[in-house]
């Protein structure tokens, strides 16, 4: 098939080979590059496109390219991520068949506030929660109980959340709110910080899905003062996660009805906020076993070699045969009629 792969990028300049020559390179490690490669073994017609702050490239590279499917990996225009939604939008207007979550999925997705009152009105256990916004009166309900933990509103994969995101009182948590107002410029959300095992479900398929099987995030040896939340350094900060001998393994001792439960939860939250092909489900199993779902990722890493794609080994899938799942979903959700 003819397949084009649209991701985010910082060389807008670059055409088709400037990308498929720094994938042959092997250096850079990249998701859209790991994908793209996917897809090349394959035998698909690849066209990488990369977008960054004018749409027009992508509209006409697309037009001449004439895919038969796009690989939408975009996760931010013109460097905001907020504006992930609206590259899938473009797509869609267009008229071109493309992976992954419809505009208003991503769009409510990425909005913790509001897809965590979906995810409750379909009885699904979120923590409790109040948003905070610049400018107005600092007023906490007083049934939120601390410790509370600080996020922006509409950011993913951890942005902005460290050790200073637990707060223990209303100081704290104006002091917080304001950081996150003032470097992030949107609305600070703060919700009662869950204890438990940190994780990370995935999910392929539309009407039926197959959950991949469970990771956990192991806290490895953080000092006892710090919390046991996954901070953008635990995720990401390779020398802070070997030092502290932090990794993510797929999680043992969890009782099939535990898993029962976690499947139920996940499925029911993939669909209430109309997702499609693939998601991640960042949860929490509490200490009585309760599950609380803490965000819905509807555009996860799919990097080779990373949790999403390593749980999809596990399931029997190697990495190329992953990407042409994804593939396949698309295309079946779309032979459907409406």
């Amino acid at each position: 098939m003819k397949i084009a792969v649209v991701f985010d990028t910082i060389h807008p300049e670059w055409t088709d080979a400037d990308y498929k020559r720094e994938m042959a390179g092997g250096v850079a490690e990249e998701a859209e590059y790991d994908v793209g490669s996917a897809l090349l073994k394959n035998g698909h017609e690849v066209l990488m496109v990369g977008v960054r702050d004018d749409l027009r490239p992508l509209v006409d590279q697309l037009a001449a390219f004439q895919p038969e499917l796009v690989f939408n990996g975009c996760e931010s225009f013109r460097g905001n991520a907020q504006h992930e939604y609206a590259v899938a939008a473009v797509l869609e207007m267009h008229g071109w068949r493309h992976t992954g979550s419809p505009p208003t999925g991503l769009l409510v997705a990425r909005n913790k506030s509001m897809s965590k009152k979906i995810l409750a009105f379909h009885g699904i256990r979120v923590p409790d929660f109040t948003v905070l916004h610049a400018g107005a009166e600092f007023v906490r309900p007083s049934a939120l109980r601390f410790p509370l933990i600080v996020k922006p509103l509409l950011e993913d994969a951890s942005v902005g959340i460290s050790q200073a995101s637990v707060v223990e009182d209303d100081a704290g948590l104006a002091e917080r709110a304001r950081f996150i107002h003032e470097q992030f410029h949107q609305p600070a959300i703060a919700e009662e910080l869950v204890e438990g095992r940190e994780l990370y479900v995935g999910l392929v398929g539309n009407a039926e899905l197959e959950m991949l099987p469970i990771v956990e995030l192991d806290f490895g040896k953080l000092p006892k003062a710090e919390r046991r939340i996954a901070t953008y350094k635990m995720k990401w900060d390779e020398e802070y996660r070997e030092r502290h001998r932090i990794r993510s393994d797929f999680a043992r001792r969890l009782p099939d009805d535990v898993q029962g439960k976690i499947r139920q939860v996940c499925e029911t939250a993939f669909h209430a906020l109309s997702l499609q092909d693939y998601a991640r489900l960042d949860l929490r199993l509490a200490h009585d076993d309760e599950v609380y779902v803490l965000e819905v990722n509807p555009n996860p890493f799919l990097a080779y070699e990373h949790e999403l794609a390593d749980a999809a080994e596990k399931a029997g899938m190697k990495y190329p045969a992953f990407i042409e799942r994804i593939v396949k979903e698309a295309l079946a959700r779309y032979a459907r009629p409406d």
